[in-house]
Formats: C-alpha cells, structure tokens, sequence
C-alpha cells in the first residue's frame, strides 16, 4: 500500500489549498478513493495519526500527533469572572485571576508548540441540561432558554480556538441517542434558530438542524478547525461493534447512521468520530460483561467486523474517521484498578494498514472513565509502541 503514495501526494495538497480557502475539507470524489488525504494534507501528515489523551507527563515522552481533551460541565456567562460561583464551567479550567477560556487557549499553545494538533471534545449537553442520558437528553434539546445558553457556550469555545489549528469533536453519543429517538432527525425537535437566530436562523429546529448549524459556526468562528460529528456503533438499534451473529448486515446497518448522520450535516463535516468501547474489556469482563474483539478475526465480535462498518460509515458520508477513546488496556495488565486488559492498543500497532484500508486517518487512546488503564498506568506500553510507530514513519493512509 505504501509504494505510490507519493506520486500522489501533490494532488492531496492541491486539494487541501481548496481546504484552507474554504475552510472545508473537499468530499472524496468515489467511494474507493482515499477520503483522508485532503483532511491529513492540511495538517502537513499523509499518514494514520496517533494521538491520547492523558497527563502532561506523557505529552512529552512521544512525538504525539494529536491530544485529545474533553469539555464538559455546566454552561456560564462567559463575560463573567472566573469563581466558585461559576468554577465547574469548562471556561474556568484554569486559575480564576486568569480570563474565562484561558484554559483552551493555553491549551492549544502548548499542544502546538510540541507540534501536536489539539482535539477537543465538546460533550456539554447532557451535563449542562442535567436530563437523564438518552431520550431525555434529547428531549432537552427542545428547550429554547437551555439551547441559547448552550450555543452560545459553543459560540465562545469557537471564538478561543479562534485562528489555532484543531480538530473539533461534537458531542459524543448525543446523535446516536436522537436516531433511536426518530431515525429520521427532521423529525426530532431542537431548538437552533429559536435559540440562536444569530448563526443559525437559516436552519430549522431539529437534530438536522442543530449539526448544520454547530458545523457552520465552526467555519464562521474557528475557521483553521477541522470538526466532526460522532457516529456510535449502536445508534441504529443494533451494537453492531459487539455483535456476534453472523446474520446482523454490517452495512446495512451502517448505512442507517450514514442516512441520520448526513441529514445532520456530517457531509459537509471535515471526518467522523468513531469509538470502540468507553471501558476496557477486563473491565467489563469483571462485571460479567464480554466486550473483547477476537484479535484472530476468526469469530465475532471480531476486529474485522468493526472495521468493516467503520469503513461503510467513512464511504457513505465520504469523510474519514477518526477512532476516538480507544481503551489503553494490554494483555500485561492484572485486571485491577488501572490495570484492565484489553487488547485494541496491540491490535492497532500490529495491524495499521487495516486502520488505514477503513479510510481511518487518526487513532487517539484514551481512558473512558476514572479507574481504566491510563497512558501513566500501562506501565508505558502505550509510549513505547507509538515511539517505535513515529520513528518508522507510520502507515501511509493511501496506496
């Protein structure tokens, strides 16, 4: 796969020109053609990233592609100081003598100064609107007063990334909860040009709506960003990531999240966010949950299958995927409090070219959950495998 990706390489960068001009990644063209390379073209990579989240220790062990960073909390005014009044709010992430979104704005300085791009996840919704998780999320949505607060929220994230270069994750799982609301997102009500008509009173008051309208602010405030919305592997009724039938059509139901996630915007998005599972596997596996994926492919869930729809998601809206909070467990680990076991870290470094055949331009590890193996936990197993990556160049994302 790796022999005539240079010979490609100026087309890429003709179209990633296009990309800074527009401030959009141009769609691929066919299905088979490689839809990351204008996404990678723009931030001077034509190779599957690696990036984590983690401490600021493990930033500078390797030379991490990307950094991945959560939002979440309640809403604020963001032209109120910085207090115990208002400290829980991701804008007061940093000390309070300091303005409101000084966190992300150091943040970023610091990830580019290390030449790593900063990844944030915007996951403000459910916690801000305090609904239950599922349909009462969504529900909240409707809600013209929390709505206001919330894009305005997004608004003022957006104007402290500003001109930096970032990738922009929005709202992991809330998609998939509104397709089993209604799957079709028309028909689920939202409050966006009820709530902003400043940026979004060309869309209407829907969940299709809402990420139309979220992507546009994207180009409008931070217009170096890249952004994508989250497509979860049981948005359509069936868990296709830990399905063990043979029967389930992988495609088939992937094409449904593709059908939700386009009438959301998602092809006008810049790459699609996927993740495997939110715990390590020896995790769940202590709780009596099997959610292993058969490194050997030969029974499901398997790695294969996962790929599988992660590549009919990436065809069918033509963006890539970015694999997001992908568990850091190793086979080395004891199954104990920070030392879960999994087995996605190794299957990854041994098998990147089926990452990148599934048009999957970026892998970032990451903990789901307080108590899961961390890079700082997994007795360095993370750090040494991106290193030896890194140092041998990766793996071209195009043939």
């Amino acid at each position: 796969m790796r022999h005539s990706f240079r010979l490609r390489s100026m087309s890429a960068l003709a179209l990633a020109a296009l990309a800074c001009a527009s401030g959009e990644v141009p769609r691929a063209s066919t299905p088979g053609s490689c839809i990351g390379s204008a996404l990678l073209s723009s931030f001077g990579k034509d190779r599957v990233l690696v990036g984590f989240s983690g401490d600021d220790a493990v930033a500078g062990e390797a030379a991490w592609d990307l950094r991945y960073q959560y939002l979440a909390g309640p809403v604020s005014d963001p032209s109120a100081a910085c207090s115990a009044a208002n400290g829980s709010w991701w804008g007061c992430w940093q000390d309070w003598s300091q303005p409101p979104g000084q966190f992300v704005v150091g943040f970023d300085a610091t990830a580019a100064a290390r030449g790593t791009t900063p990844m944030w996840t915007y996951y403000v919704l459910l916690p801000a609107s305090g609904a239950a998780e599922g349909a009462a999320e969504v529900a909240a949505a409707s809600d013209p007063s929390f709505m206001r607060r919330y894009l305005d929220d997004f608004r003022f994230l957006l104007t402290k990334i500003g001109g930096a270069a970032a990738l922009l994750h929005v709202e992991p799982d809330f998609w998939g909860y509104a397709q089993q609301v209604n799957a079709n997102p028309h028909l689920v009500p939202v409050a966006v040009a009820s709530a902003n008509a400043t940026d979004c009173s060309a869309f209407e008051n829907s969940v299709a709506g809402l990420g139309q309208c979220m992507i546009q602010m994207v180009r409008k405030y931070a217009p170096h960003a890249r952004v994508g919305l989250h497509a979860s592997g049981w948005a359509s009724g069936i868990d296709v990531l830990n399905n063990s039938s043979a029967a389930v059509d992988v495609g088939g139901e992937a094409a449904k999240v593709v059908a939700f996630l386009e009438a959301c915007g998602a092809g006008t998005a810049d790459f699609v966010v996927l993740d495997p599972s939110d715990r390590d596997a020896g995790y769940y596996q202590s709780m009596g949950r099997d959610t292993w994926w058969d490194a050997t492919n030969a029974t499901l869930p398997s790695f294969h299958q996962a790929l599988a729809w992660a590549k009919a998601i990436a065809e069918g809206i033509g963006r890539p995927a970015v694999w997001w909070q992908v568990p850091l467990g190793n086979l080395a680990q004891s199954d104990t409090s920070d030392h879960w076991r999994d087995n996605r870290v190794e299957y990854f470094f041994d098998h990147p070219d089926e990452f990148a055949a599934s048009h999957g331009v970026a892998i970032a590890f990451g903990a789901g959950a307080e108590g899961q193996t961390s890079p700082s936990t997994d007795g360095g197993y993370l750090v040494a495998r991106a290193r030896t990556y890194l140092a041998g160049g990766g793996t071209p994302l195009c043939p």
